[in-house]
């Protein structure tokens, strides 16, 4: 496994000219290596600290639901990241792009959750749910709902955005 540094290095140099996303990922690294790292009575007390912290900041402040218990991996890219909500029980790989208002999570039970693999850009508002698998490289449009599993490389849309590049909106 990589060092904890490295995955911040990589977010930050990811999230280049989005200070406010630098500042989510930095924060998500620091709380999920805290809950590694720090055990024992006064390490306790410095790890609850910090996740109240960053509970306070990204998701009271921020706006933007990532646990610090999900498995990401390095260089997640978050665009605008405002309405963000993600499951902990999700996983989400290396060089994911996710925008704003998406929802990544369960859709029966609390660990039904979507295993996003590496290369993953997810577009605004999208909601990918249960227990699928998004192939790498894959492409999952704005307001895209996702209950199915996703092949490598492949692109989904709404069916709205579907029925407006095709011309039948409206009908």
């Amino acid at each position: 496994m990589k060092s904890a540094w490295s995955y911040v290095t990589q977010d930050v140099a990811a999230n280049r000219g989005y200070p406010k996303s630098q500042l989510v990922v930095v924060a998500f690294r620091i709380s999920a290596y805290s809950k590694i790292k720090c055990t024992g009575p006064p390490a306790k007390l410095l790890r609850v600290f910090i996740a109240a912290c960053y509970k306070l900041a990204t998701e009271w402040v921020l706006g933007v639901e990532l646990p610090a218990t999900t498995p990401i991996g390095p260089g997640l890219r978050l665009r605008h990241g405002v309405g963000l909500v993600v499951n902990p029980y999700s996983q989400i790989g290396s060089n994911v792009l996710v925008r704003q208002g998406v929802t990544i999570g369960n859709k029966r039970e609390s660990d039904d959750c979507p295993v996003i693999a590496d290369d993953v850009e997810i577009g605004a508002g999208a909601v990918v749910v249960g227990p699928i698998t998004i192939g790498k490289g894959a492409k999952i449009g704005p307001l895209a709902y996702v209950d199915f599993d996703v092949r490598e490389g492949s692109i989904v849309v709404s069916q709205r955005s579907a029925a407006i590049r095709s011309g039948n909106a409206g009908a």
